[in-house]
């Protein structure tokens, strides 16, 4: 199995476009995936990030642009002369078959010899775990267990590039954050290069070395993982990845590539990526505010419209001249009620400038 790291090949898109009579699905997007890496395409339903999947697996063609898959223009290749696999939301296993036969299937097809694909099939249910299943049937298998049959039978393959269409799906959250893991470890451990689509953005956090974030068939923002959570570039991306409190504030001074802003009362130095604009928005994460009786050094004046307490945190909603605010606060042993009034200390390492209008 070790052979799939050395067939592991990168993919690119160059001004690749997807059209449906007069609707864009994928407007002229430009990407590369570099060999051995995960790359997830992430957005909302409708972005274009599943149709991007199935162009690099053929199953959807592309109305303009190249696609290239180990340094091969792949764009005119039927799915059959591709060497991808890709792991489907369903699993599609085969109900009547054994979890071998399901993992040798592939081979089989290809014409591999019963022995050899046998062996093979076994190597890769060792791979996810799942040495000693190889007589079960699906049905016989928890959700969990299914999908590393399926993604046992891609590994099998030994593919240049592997493909997960929104692999974890149907799991509960808890067998989401297990498998996620497997995926991410697995992935590594083979050096294989993976695309990923999903529209989690704590999935796409957990799993990705580059994260190419889609909205209305374009890509919004592309970068590592880090990068669009604490850097977003507009509006959009700053909410999508992870809740955020959207709040307008006014250039009051510029220094090279960080500004003075001013919300309220309270003035705050940031880098500013918002192109030159003197109305701007700060993207604040909840857990950057910090919420307290009395007012600690500059802080927004609130009042709380409803305290949730959740084990491991507090949530707030509060009320304030900036606007609305959600916060997450790790302080659970006296936490200020519904109706009280309180001071919000925002953390700068927690807050991004991005332009009002994006």
């Amino acid at each position: 199995m070790t052979r799939a790291s050395r067939q592991a090949g990168g993919v690119e898109f160059r001004k690749v476009s997807r059209h449906y009579g007069s609707v864009v699905a994928v407007n002229e997007v430009s990407f590369t995936v570099e060999p051995g890496t995960l790359v997830t395409l992430l957005g909302p339903s409708g972005c274009g990030k599943t149709t991007t999947l199935r162009m690099i697996a053929g199953l959807e063609s592309a109305t303009a642009g190249t696609i290239l898959i180990g340094g091969k223009d792949v764009t005119l290749l039927p799915a059959t002369d591709r060497n991808v696999t890709m792991v489907f939301q369903s699993y599609a296993l085969f109900p009547h078959m054994s979890v071998l036969d399901n993992v040798a299937f592939g081979l089989r097809m290809s014409g591999v010899a019963r022995a050899e694909r046998e062996a093979r099939a076994s190597e890769g249910l060792a791979l996810v775990g799942l040495a000693g299943y190889e007589r079960r049937l699906p049905s016989e298998l928890s959700g969990g267990q299914q999908q590393r049959v399926a993604v046992a039978r891609a590994l099998v393959l030994e593919p240049e590039v592997l493909l997960f269409d929104e692999p974890l799906s149907n799991l509960d959250a808890k067998l989401r954050r297990r498998m996620r893991d497997d995926i991410r470890d697995l992935q590594q451990k083979l050096g294989l290069t993976s695309v990923y689509v999903t529209h989690d953005q704590e999935e796409a956090l957990a799993v990705s070395d580059k994260i190419i974030v889609m909205n209305r068939s374009v890509i919004a923002q592309e970068g590592s993982p880090a990068d669009l959570y604490q850097r977003p570039v507009s509006r959009f991306v700053a909410d999508f990845m992870g809740a955020s409190n959207l709040v307008d504030a006014i250039v009051v001074g510029r220094d090279g590539e960080r500004s003075t802003l001013k919300v309220g009362d309270i003035a705050f130095d940031l880098p500013d990526r918002s192109r030159g604009q003197d109305e701007v928005t700060i993207a604040i994460r909840p857990q950057a505010i910090r919420l307290s009786r009395a007012a600690d050094g500059p802080a927004l004046p609130v009042t709380v419209r409803k305290a949730t307490y959740l084990g491991s945190h507090m949530e707030y909603v509060l009320d304030s001249a900036a606007g609305e605010l959600f916060v997450v606060d790790a302080g659970t042993g006296e936490p200020v009620r519904a109706g009280e009034t309180a001071f919000a200390r925002l953390d700068l390492d927690g807050m991004a400038v991005v332009p009002r209008a994006s």
